[in-house]
């Protein structure tokens, strides 16, 4: 799926049966913050980022939000940033990507039994998106997981992550706590495994080394029961 399952709700508002909407305007201050960048940037992508991968994927990795001159340029998850190389270099070790360097949304790349998607679809001002823009969001994320049966590990990307999965699936109380290489049992014999954000700080302060992120990936997709030979 180049760029996604579209579906159209009414715009201005989530609808928490349909998995995406390209135009959702749900969010004011995302909203306006999203029409100031296409007007600075007419060539961005600059709206709701559409999730990214096979359509009944084993394995669903979750974002935070896209990134300003990421995916929000290119209209595809951890496309053309920071983030994206550590994760598109690692997938494709694990047999999970075609390709080891996700360049465009019309490349050639295409990911094997794996989806990418975000806890908030909208690029957010300073990267930091709103807990109420967070929760409004969350009824997309919902309809995702619940209309994708097969996925067996969702592999969440940071503590916004963690806790969007948890909220999206009903996750009984006291909610587990996020910790990288954590794992925690869900209902429907799912598993979440968490992981700190790929981000550039995480990286270069070695809060999260390649290492650590390609023995991650390889468990969620052991898990999972897609791993493949490392391809180098």
């Amino acid at each position: 799926m180049g760029r996604g399952q579209i579906t159209r709700p009414a715009v201005g508002r989530p609808s928490a049966d349909r998995v995406f909407d390209a135009n959702c305007t749900a969010c004011p201050r995302l909203a306006a913050f999203l029409a100031d960048v296409r007007t600075e940037h007419p060539d961005y992508y600059a709206r709701p980022v559409p999730p990214f991968g096979v359509a009944a994927p084993e394995l669903l990795i979750v974002g935070l939000a896209p990134g300003m001159h990421g995916a929000n340029r290119s209209g595809r998850p951890f496309t053309g940033d920071f983030a994206g190389i550590l994760l598109y270099e690692t997938l494709h070790a694990q047999g999970l990507a075609t390709a080891p360097v996700s360049i465009s949304a019309d490349d050639a790349l295409r990911l094997r039994h794996a989806r990418i998607t975000n806890a908030v679809k909208c690029l957010p001002p300073a990267n930091k998106p709103l807990p109420e823009e967070i929760r409004r969001c969350n009824g997309y994320l919902r309809a995702e997981i619940e209309a994708l049966p097969g996925i067996r590990v969702i592999l969440a990307l940071g503590r916004v992550a963690h806790e969007a999965v948890l909220r999206a699936v009903d996750a009984p109380r006291p909610l587990p706590a996020f910790g990288h290489g954590l794992e925690h049992a869900l209902s429907g014999e799912r598993v979440l495994i968490d992981s700190y954000h790929c981000s550039r700080y995480n990286t270069q302060t070695r809060r999260l080394t390649p290492a650590m992120f390609e023995a991650v990936v390889s468990r969620a997709a052991r898990l999972a029961g897609v791993a493949e030979p490392a391809r180098r």
